[in-house]
């Protein structure tokens, strides 16, 4: 891997501001999706690297929660340089390990470092109240202070940008943190630890743990009385199971879990704006983020002419290793994805589906998976309520405005939902019947730094970005002053 930065690849996990091996010395391989072959190889910490790295964070945090916002502020705003001058290794570190082009791998470190840069400023607006007294001799008011050690637990597929809108917030606010990356892809984490170290948080501040045990690293994390808040991404499985853990202690719970996309193009909708937006939701990362369309409902009248244009835009689509010229899509980022992608598509065929394009695997490499377009979909196939989490667009058909409604809402997930329509009367209904978080209207790209990131139902709890994103990392204190 050529890097003009050769220090952002590193080998060792990060506690109280050293660079350690596992107690045990044992390491786990870290491979590249597009040929399999290993990068580099990391500590697979345990049980007790995670100890001290909780115990740095707790020390860390007696003198760090009284540095002033503008103090950390100073250091994030380093750190943001920092990401910004070293956004091309930076990326080539994100396509080696997670396989995404390097065009999108560069948009994703700009999307991170956004975090890193809005929460920098938002720190110092974490604003208390002064109340209106019900009796002249006491006077009410309330302050805001960070709620203490932070774990912040992350998926493989945005390397970067996960853990900066975690761990952003966490640091404006006045918290210390623990990071623990997914075994696929801890390059990137620790690369960014790395610039976080050079810009001069102190130590103990920041803390990463590269582990194959996530069970019983998660469960000491969730668990341990020292741990104030715990911020998970993942699936709504694990979600449930960390959830339950950390009620032991009555943690602050983040959840960024599941979802169940759909993407309705209605039959007032711009052709061009809807292929465009869906192609953009479907397909970006190889299909595998939690906010891609997992469900394309197309109304039944204009059904011919949007699957015409739609099927040559994904026909147009180049598979392939990230850093080749031109490609929109990488591998999948292991063999099980691939396998689950398989099985789905299968079931789907089982069920009355009809496979219009694609289902070619292994001409770029193993864990390739050519873009794929199913028709015919209904509800009865598991494709209808489980992620696909790769490059298949399930295609339904629908009737009616309400029709639609109720499918998009027939599911357990509540996390993105897209429609396309040209109609402002249409556009309020359906935004507001949408069971979701967050709905993209006429637009298949919703992700910000300044926008409240989240889900509802079982795709989740909290916010992550904005002006709400840094409330999930604070307490409020209610000071009552008597005798006046």
């Amino acid at each position: 891997m050529q890097l003009k930065n050769t220090s952002l690849l590193q080998s060792k996990a990060f506690i109280n501001n050293n660079w350690i091996a596992a107690y045990s010395k044992k390491t786990f391989e870290v491979t590249n999706p597009a040929n399999e072959e290993v990068i580099i190889e990391v500590p697979d910490c345990d049980i007790a690297e995670t100890e001290e790295a909780i115990q740095a964070a707790a020390k860390a945090f007696e003198t760090w929660r009284k540095t002033t916002a503008k103090e950390r502020a100073f250091l994030m705003r380093r750190w943001f340089d920092l990401v910004m001058e070293n956004a091309d290794d930076l990326a080539m570190i994100m396509t080696k390990e997670q396989g995404k082009p390097l065009s999108e791998a560069k948009g994703e470190v700009t999307y991170g470092a956004s975090f890193i840069d809005w929460f920098a400023e938002e720190g110092r607006r974490i604003y208390g109240d002064i109340i209106p007294t019900p009796s002249n001799d006491k006077r009410i008011l309330t302050i805001k202070q960070p709620v203490g050690v932070v774990a912040a637990i992350t998926l493989w597929n945005f390397p970067v940008s996960m853990i900066t809108r975690k761990i952003s917030p966490a640091l404006a606010a006045g918290c210390t943190v623990v990071i623990k990356p997914p075994a696929e892809t801890p390059l990137c984490a620790l690369a960014l630890i790395q610039l976080a170290n050079e810009a001069g948080f102190p130590a103990g501040v920041i803390n990463i743990i590269t582990t194959t045990n996530s069970k019983g690293v998660g469960r000491l994390l969730t668990e341990h009385p020292l741990v104030r808040k715990v911020s998970f991404t993942g699936s709504t499985e694990v979600g449930k199971l960390l959830m339950s853990q950390a009620a032991s202690t009555i943690k602050k719970v983040s959840l960024e879990l599941g979802g169940n996309a759909p993407s309705i193009v209605f039959d007032d909708a711009d052709i061009d704006k809807a292929v465009k937006g869906t192609i953009a939701s479907k397909y970006r990362n190889a299909g595998q983020t939690c906010v891609c369309t997992n469900r394309i409902l197309v109304q039944e009248n204009i059904y011919g002419k949007f699957m015409q244009q739609y099927t040559k835009a994904v026909e147009d689509l180049k598979v392939g290793e990230g850093t080749q010229p031109d490609v929109n899509v990488g591998p999948l980022i292991n063999e099980k994805s691939v396998s689950k992608v398989e099985r789905l598509l299968q079931d789907a065929v089982n069920k009355g589906g009809k496979v219009t394009f694609g289902v070619k695997r292994g001409e770029a490499g193993n864990l390739f998976f050519q873009p794929t377009i199913l028709e015919d979909c209904n509800e009865t196939m598991d494709l209808h309520e489980e992620e696909i989490f790769g490059p298949v667009s399930a295609i339904f058909k629908f009737k009616t405005e309400a029709e639609a409604i109720q499918m998009a809402n027939n599911t357990s997930y509540g996390l993105a939902a897209y429609f396309f329509s040209e109609n402002i009367n249409r556009v309020w209904r359906v935004a507001e019947a949408l069971e979701y978080g967050m709905v993209g209207i006429n637009e298949g790209i919703i992700s910000h730094a300044e926008a409240p990131f989240g889900g509802v139902k079982e795709s989740g709890i909290g916010r992550e970005g904005s002006k709400y994103g840094i409330e999930e990392y604070i307490e409020v204190k209610y000071l009552c002053l008597g005798g006046l």
